[in-house]
């Protein structure tokens, strides 16, 4: 794969299976050149055997789908060119999308009512003054915002404490109707929902108003309607101490009376055996009877987040003591895309981190559980109706397929969204590889390795988190630097998530050990044992956590010929209070003491860098702040290491992930030619033209 080959990637979203069961809808998205931005459609998906895909929406940007409980109406996200996105929909025997809202800073997520007449749906809620909700005063002539709490940033968000995300419920109108005309003139005026209902300032007079049913300055996320539809659940952040802990609850929000003006009290849905905790998902078993939710543990100060596997619980739908229906010190269900899927009466479907695989598995409310999806494959996601079990995922030769579990167990692939990138270009299958480092551990990771004999030279990359993993499944970075003939080591040393949570301890309160020898033994364990290496040709880079571990190895260890050190953790001295995280991350993992902190510090160990560094980073990082990039290419620079600053504008901690398609490009013809001067491959140069 070649960077200009970025284009054919093609991401696959959360499937919604209609309820007969006979097809199923995705988003298909990509990166565009031409338009620097990411396009896609959504696409109907038959569940027959034989039958073809085809798209059905031509939006810019369409995602999200989710059929009414009827089956008849298709909901979605569609974003324009220059537009956030807004809620649509069209009849699922199709016609015409119409959109339902127009917000000013769009909509991030949605959930229909079982009664198929009513949605509710989230979006950021600006304050007066802010974001253009007063014309013709730009954001650099807003007026000072005055900083009270620690939580107030986010990576790729930029300040949140000025536009929480509320709920909103919205009636369905009659998509059959004649299309209403816009207001002029005198009838340009406030149209309200109810008597007394605040309708939304952003909205203009062609779509439905919608009532606004939460106000607290917090983000309310992953709403969804009771069995009954009576009430709204949703999770946030609403107790007294939550600008100093990470707790996250769940609450209910009686429909009956409709609230007004968000006005009215959420219900807390806490365990009577609660702990400190932060809940990610909820959702009301089909039957009713059931709470199901995914949470962590936060220790008894309310911010222990270090390798805390998600678990799943369960509750009575009334309240009372909660049960782990899932193996918290083995099993991780916080995997990418793992938001809670009702199946059958008393059931979810949930999505477990495994060694490096993400597995689908059914759970039900009484704790028992079945293993549906499991193998050489990354789960993205999953949905049911009709009795269909639709997966999507991803693996070594797909960026994104979708699959149908058949009676037997066994899956039935439905799509091949990536024949054109396998058409295009070679995609090489990594090598899995365990190696038992010195203290007797085991390392598990990949290798991938080019075409050809060899000796190639080798990457040693590292991934971000550190609570995260490599994976099976595919992996554009490794496809790229494998095609300019580097062979790729990726692995997952202790601290990194899918191996349980005594794994991902392993290093809390001191990274660069255990880790640094994990990486380094893997390195040499696949020196030793996979032909066709250079062992005297080492290269080494990562990011974020990645960008930590590179620096302190280089710091330690100088056999490798060039390092890069992306979007790095760098000075924890530094990180609190320039991090959106910066408050509870550093601390937690380094610890406070100014001399066991130091020992940590890549920034106090950087005098003893040789290695020819390019360090990488974006301007909007807030996850990882640039300081923490230009300081250390600073003190590279001053002493005489060969080293230059690489600088995104307008891109985030997510540049490599969902940063501008250009600047992906960009960003891999670079590192190329950064390794094309200090490891170059041999007779061929590295590619580095588009």
């Amino acid at each position: 794969m070649k960077p200009e080959n970025l284009s054919l990637l093609k991401s696959v979203g959360q499937p919604t299976v209609h309820p007969d069961g006979t097809r199923c809808v995705v988003s298909v998205t990509r990166p565009d050149f031409d338009a620097d931005a990411y396009v896609g459609q959504l696409w109907s998906v038959p569940t027959a055997p034989g039958a073809l895909p085809r798209r059905i929406t031509r939006g810019f940007r369409d995602t999200a789908p989710s059929f009414s409980p009827d089956g008849q109406v298709l909901a979605f996200l569609r974003a324009s060119v220059d537009g956030p996105h807004q809620l649509y929909l069209v009849q699922a025997a199709g016609g015409e999308p119409q959109a339902v809202t127009d917000r000013l800073l769009g909509v991030t997520g949605f959930a229909w009512a079982p009664d198929s007449y009513r949605m509710v749906f989230s979006s950021p809620e600006p304050d007066d003054g802010r974001y253009g909700t007063v014309d013709d005063v730009p954001p650099g002539r807003e007026d000072a915002r005055l900083i009270t709490d620690l939580n107030y940033r986010g990576n790729g968000a930029g300040y949140t404490h000025d536009k929480s995300a509320q709920l909103f419920l919205l009636e369905v109108p009659d998509l059959g109707a004649e299309p209403r005309p816009p207001r002029r003139g005198r009838a340009r005026v406030t149209h309200s929902f109810g008597a007394g209902t605040k309708t939304n300032r952003s909205e203009s007079s062609h779509v439905p108003a919608a009532v606004q049913l939460t106000s607290q300055p917090v983000d309310h996320t992953d709403a969804s309607f009771t069995s009954d539809g009576t009430a709204v659940l949703f999770v946030a952040a609403l107790h007294a101490g939550r600008d100093t802990d990470l707790v996250r609850d769940i609450y209910s929000l009686s429909l009956d009376p409709l609230p007004l003006n968000g006005e009215n009290e959420p219900l807390l849905i806490r365990p009577t055996n609660h702990q400190p905790s932060t809940v990610g998902s909820v959702r009301e078993s089909s039957n009713g009877k059931w709470l199901f939710f995914t949470s962590h543990n936060l220790g008894t100060t309310g911010i222990d987040f270090v390798a805390r596997n998600t678990a799943l619980y369960t509750m009575p739908a009334g309240g009372g003591e909660a049960t782990v229906v899932t193996d918290v010190e083995v099993m991780d269900v916080s995997a990418s895309g793992a938001q809670l899927e009702r199946h059958g009466p008393d059931g979810v479907l949930v999505l477990n981190s495994a060694q490096g695989t993400v597995e689908l598995l059914q759970v039900q409310a009484s704790g028992g559980s079945r293993l549906l999806v499991q193998g050489n494959r990354v789960v993205t996601g999953a949905s049911s109706g009709g009795g269909a079990l639709i997966v999507v995922a991803t693996d070594p030769l797909t960026a994104g397929d979708v699959w149908v579990v058949e009676d037997d167990g066994g899956l039935r692939q439905l799509t091949d969204f990536s024949a054109d990138l396998r058409t295009a270009t070679d995609v090489i299958e990594p090598l899995e590889l365990t190696v038992t480092g010195q203290d007797g551990y085991e390392v598990h990771g990949w290798v991938v390795k080019p075409a050809g004999s060899g000796p190639h030279p080798v990457l040693l990359t590292i991934h971000g988190g550190p609570f995260s993993q490599y994976s099976v499944g595919f992996f554009d970075e490794a496809q790229v630097y494998a095609a300019a003939g580097y062979a790729v080591l990726m692995c997952n040393p202790r601290g990194s998530a899918g191996y349980g949570q005594e794994h991902g301890r392993a290093i809390k309160e001191k990274l660069g050990t255990l880790d640094k020898d994990d990486v380094l033994g893997f390195l040499d364990g696949a020196l030793e044992q996979v032909p066709g290496l250079d062992a005297d040709r080492l290269g080494i880079q990562g990011g974020s956590y990645g960008g930590y571990l590179t620096a302190w190895v280089i710091a330690h260890d100088h056999r490798f010929k060039g390092a890069i050190v992306e979007r790095g953790f760098l000075d924890p001295v530094s990180f609190t209070g320039s991090a959106d995280i910066g408050w509870f991350f550093g601390p937690e993992y380094v610890g406070s003491n100014p001399s066991q902190v130091a020992a940590q510090s890549p920034m106090a160990a950087v005098e003893h860098v040789e290695t020819p560094t390019l360090v990488i980073h974006s301007e909007n990082d807030l996850r990882c702040p640039i300081e923490q990039g230009q300081r250390y290419f600073t003190a590279l620079k001053m002493q005489g290491t060969p080293t230059s600053l690489l600088v995104f504008p307008g891109e985030d901690h997510e540049l490599s992930r969902t940063g501008t398609p250009v600047h992906r490009r960009q960003r891999f013809m670079e590192i190329l030619r950064w390794w094309n001067t200090w490891l170059p491959v041999g007779d061929s140069e590295a590619p580095i033209s588009s």
